[in-house]
């Protein structure tokens, strides 16, 4: 039996709205902004947005707590793995979610969906279109014209946007892994590259390489000092190379990734309930606070936000063996890393009370 054209017609309309209400969602339709006027105030004000990746239900109502209860804007960012891992319309849901939950606790920040190291054109556009506010390409393993041309080709789209989706390059390379990002080496930005890749991308933000790196375990050993206690202690920062970038791109926002400080009560935690990180170490986050007072507006913190979930969720199952109901484990989880994130953003980025 065939159909009347009438239907087919209808069905047609039908598809062609569905398509457009999954691949077409303005961030602004959900209750995000972009970065561009956090970013502003951020400089000014001499503090740092907190950037936490999220990926499932605890975490983000860890981030959401937090920053309500702190006053804090926030940067939810999402990688590639996560976007695999919860689905991509699920996510970009909870980000909405998000901002509904905030004005029900009490108090409605401003939150930006972030795409964190996307690595091609075609994952940057699918988030813009999905309704990311904000997101990254990271061109930084290209050579320097691909790195452009790549960069280049994200800030159009973004741009051309009716609402205006901002964009994050890379220059330089941090060592480390996470998630799908992994480099054996550090290679720091180069200062005299930094003016003209701005110029001729047209980036909003630029995230450099200064010392920090991905993942738990940011350093070797050989990197790093001990203290008569045992604990590593990594390297300075390269705050000559900020410097030098802050001359050349005056009141330009920067970025910093891997950022965790790699809190040593937690691996302690960790290690005491059956865990096995072996020389985990972070930045220090007196460096970070620092940095945080320069032209560095937005800070990526992820390891941190896992090692207090798991330090929590070990110590529950190795003090309560016979309990089986997630919500017993995860919602501790959930409350450690809500307090973690309320002292960085007290204590480390600056950002309480900026929302």
């Amino acid at each position: 039996m065939g159909l009347d054209p009438c239907m087919l017609h209808l069905y047609s309309k039908t598809y062609i709205i569905h398509s457009k209400e999954i691949n077409m969602v303005s961030y602004k339709e959900l209750g995000l902004v972009n970065s561009k006027d956090l970013f502003k105030k951020a400089i000014t004000g001499g503090y740092a947005i907190p950037a936490y990746n999220f990926n499932n239900m605890e975490q983000l109502q860890a981030i959401i707590q937090a920053c309500v209860e702190t006053k804090s804007p926030v940067i939810l960012q999402v990688s590639s793995g996560a976007r695999k891992y919860a689905n991509q319309t699920m996510l970009r849901y909870m980000a909405q979610g998000a901002v509904q939950y905030a004005k029900e606790l009490g108090y409605p920040i401003p939150i930006v969906l972030h795409l964190d190291h996307g690595d091609s054109f075609e994952l940057c556009k699918d988030c813009i279109d999905f309704g990311f506010s904000s997101v990254m390409i990271d061109g930084s393993a290209h050579p320097y014209e691909e790195n452009i041309a790549l960069t280049r080709k994200v800030v159009e789209y973004a741009h051309s946007r009716p609402d205006y989706v901002t964009v994050e390059g890379e220059l330089g390379v941090l060592a480390g892994i996470e998630d799908a990002v992994s480099h054996e080496e550090t290679h720091y930005t180069k200062p005299e590259d930094v003016e003209d890749f701005v110029k001729r991308t047209g980036v909003d933000s630029l995230a450099i390489s200064i010392g920090t790196s991905h993942g738990a375990t940011k350093f070797k050993p050989s990197q790093c000092t001990r203290t008569p206690e045992g604990i590593l202690i990594p390297p300075p920062l390269r705050f000559d190379i900020l410097e030098e970038v802050e001359k050349r791109l005056p009141g330009f926002p920067i970025v910093l990734h891997g950022a965790s400080s790699v809190p040593v009560e937690l691996v302690k935690i960790i290690n005491e309930n059956g865990g096995a990180l072996k020389d985990a170490v972070g930045i220090p986050e007196d460096q970070l606070r620092k940095a945080a007072k320069s032209a560095v507006c937005k800070i990526n913190i992820d390891s941190d936000g896992r090692l207090a979930m798991t330090a929590a969720i070990r110590k529950e199952f190795k003090e309560h063996p016979e309990v089986f109901d997630p919500r017993k484990y995860l919602g501790p989880a959930r409350d450690a890393l809500k307090e973690l994130y309320k002292r960085k953003n007290i204590e480390v980025l600056g950002s309480a009370g900026k929302a």
